[in-house]
């Protein structure tokens, strides 16, 4: 069934696919000292233009971003995200079990921080008695689909440095981004001061897999062993890592991101004539977030699967992936249009 639930529901790109199977040849050395590995890291590097970075694959977003910030905070310590964050929300609690620290949520209109909102969480320092902020963590883009500006980074790095705190981004659609900013992944991190971060492959033509990169040496230091207490080390390394040799040196990760914003600001577009229809963020990636009477939301269940995403109001979300269509999108306009008029 084809639908607009999430990006987690596409399949696999081809090349990436033919990536897995040629990987599965003869014996490789397990846990990531293979060729495939290498290779990847090696492409990963070439993108950055930094080859000084050790890159880590791992399984999920999850364990992704749990390693990142363990890598940079004792227990005591608290990290500031967006109320609608996915380190928040969306992942029961790992990254506070985890890191054992406080999370300081700030509600936001659109899922961005500012260094206006994070100022007010910077108080505390020295004393006892209070968490030490020390991660302002944000997703690029947001939950909410909506894009940070280098710019806006820069701020938030420059606050975060300037108190003796770490920038952590969830890159999860961190491709997304890139493509919306039409921007290299390296003036979206490195360049912005951006101190650790994730790039997504599961939601963007992967079958599974992140990629983890630290872009300071203290951060770095401690990973591979935050990698396997958080049980993201793969034994055999070679069918994730092998998955971003084409992944990242031949450009899917950003091909495919600009098909699926392509396609969701399509798709806005179109639902954007119907009437009934409010879409109450500004589509700058893949996702659209709207509000429809609910016995027409009803009706659209029945036919398509997606998320609600705050139910008081019935507001819901749309996911465009990789391999969308402009069949798709003209199947789920005429029968909106149906259960409209």
């Amino acid at each position: 069934m084809r639908s607009f639930g999430s990006d987690n529901n596409s399949g696999v790109h081809p090349a990436i696919m033919n990536a897995i199977v040629e990987s599965n040849t003869n014996h490789a050395i397990g846990y990531g000292d293979d060729i495939w590995t290498r290779k990847a890291e090696q492409a990963m590097r070439a993108l950055l233009e930094n080859e000084s970075i050790k890159p880590y694959f791992v399984f999920n977003g999850t364990g992704a971003n749990v390693i990142a910030l363990q890598s940079c905070v004792s227990s005591f310590h608290s990290i500031i995200c967006a109320s609608t964050a996915h380190i928040a929300v969306d992942e029961c609690g790992a990254p506070t079990k985890l890191t054992g620290c406080a999370m300081k949520e700030i509600p936001t209109k659109d899922g961005k921080l500012t260094p206006e909102l994070v100022a007010n969480e910077l108080h505390g320092f020295g004393e006892p008695h209070h968490s030490q902020p020390k991660v302002i963590a944000i997703s690029q883009t947001t939950e909410l689909g909506t894009l940070y500006t280098i710019k806006e980074i820069k701020e938030l790095a420059d606050l975060a440095h300037k108190n003796n705190m770490y920038l952590f981004m969830d890159g999860t659609r961190l491709s997304n981004a890139c493509a919306k900013a039409n921007c290299s992944l390296k003036e979206m991190t490195t360049d912005c001061g951006v101190d650790i971060f994730t790039l997504g492959g599961t939601k963007n033509g992967l079958m599974m897999g992140e990629v983890l990169i630290a872009l300071r040496p203290e951060l770095e230091m401690n990973l591979q062993y935050y990698r396997k207490q958080t049980c993201q080390l793969y034994s055999k390394m070679r069918y994730l890592s092998a998955q971003f040799i084409p992944y990242l040196s031949e450009n899917i990760w950003l091909e495919n991101a600009q098909k699926s914003n392509t396609f969701a600001q399509l798709l806005a577009n179109e639902m954007s004539k119907i009437s009934s229809i409010k879409i109450t963020q500004e589509v700058e990636s893949n996702a659209i977030f709207f509000i429809l009477p609910k016995d027409i939301s009803d009706k659209l269940r029945q036919h398509y699967f997606f998320y609600d995403w705050d139910i008081s109001r019935n507001e819901m979300r749309l996911v465009c992936s990789w391999d969308t269509t402009e069949k798709d999108i003209a199947d789920f306009i005429n029968y909106l249009k149906t259960i409209t008029n």
